[in-house]
């Protein structure tokens, strides 16, 4: 009887915790999308709705708010989008994998200098990159490639932060045995890394791919100083430049568009990469 009584009160413990937590994520999830509700409401409702107040209902100004925001004679959003797109994808493809290939360097192979190596890439990632943007703004300029996307794209190669988690991440996944049989067989080191590591890596290059996107995405620090010529300018330059407008000419309306405009790539990114990460956590427990 007394067995029953303490499962019956185990149980209740357990369903109210499930309660709580329940209720904080709903929470937490409520917080995270009232706000992305309310651009797409103040994107649908014109300039004078919106000095007018609140309004939780959306209005019928969507089309006319997409029309003036995508033929702005001022900023070209398209040109903006593209040049955005293209950066932050070739960063993204670039933070990942020479990341990943650093950690499948540092967590194979056993070199003398293979410790002072790992601590010296944990060093770097300390340093803010505020720190050094004077001298490489400098250097850029001495090297005439401003208003150039390669000063943006070829130093998201080093990335610490990044490193540091494709090494933990292989040294759960990736056993040193399943190289070393590569080896037997012949198979080359980039061989053995580009068809074997790098599908077994597929959820943590997802991941870090999404936020190497979104961290390229929203840059406005550097491009903001290295380029100035309109067509090279990206999507946080110009949303700076609407923000910075005449007030008396200023249509709140086009800037929630374009701020909503600007999000949608990272939903598509985040949409396409979310599969292989969910995919290669259904692995990991199928084979656990």
């Amino acid at each position: 009887m007394n067995d029953r009584k303490q499962s019956d009160k185990a149980r209740l413990q357990l369903m109210i915790i499930r309660i709580v937590v329940y209720a904080i994520l709903i929470f937490l999830t409520f917080l995270c999308l009232v706000f992305f509700y309310m651009l797409i409401i103040n994107s649908t409702r014109s300039n004078a709705q919106l000095q007018a107040g609140f309004s939780a209902l959306p209005q019928g100004h969507f089309i006319d708010n997409l029309k003036n925001a995508w033929t702005d004679a001022s900023i070209n959003i398209p040109r903006g989008m593209l040049n955005s797109f293209l950066v932050a994808s070739c960063c993204a493809v670039l933070t990942t994998y020479f990341s990943a290939l650093t950690a499948y360097g540092i967590h194979i192979y056993d070199f003398r200098l293979k410790k002072p190596a790992f601590l010296f890439i944990m060093a770097v990632m300390m340093i803010p990159p505020q720190v050094s943007a004077v001298g490489f703004i400098q250097l850029m300029y001495k090297l005439k490639l401003t208003n150039n996307f390669l000063p943006l794209i070829v130093p998201s190669i080093a990335a610490p932060i990044v490193f540091f988690y494709m090494k933990q991440y292989m040294e759960s996944v990736l056993p040193i045995e399943i190289v070393e049989s590569a080896r037997m067989d012949g198979a080359g080191e980039f061989r053995i890394f580009n068809q074997i590591v790098l599908p077994i890596m597929k959820p943590a290059i997802a991941v870090q791919m999404i936020f190497s996107f979104v961290q390229s995405w929203n840059n406005y620090f550097i491009p903001a100083l290295l380029l100035d010529k309109a067509e090279m300018k990206t999507v946080p330059i110009m949303i700076a430049q609407l923000r910075s407008a005449d007030y008396s000419k200023f249509d709140m309306g086009k800037v929630y568009m374009f701020i909503l405009l600007a999000i949608l790539p990272v939903l598509v990114v985040y949409l396409i990469l979310s599969r292989f990460i969910i995919k290669g956590v259904t692995a990991g427990a199928v084979k656990g």
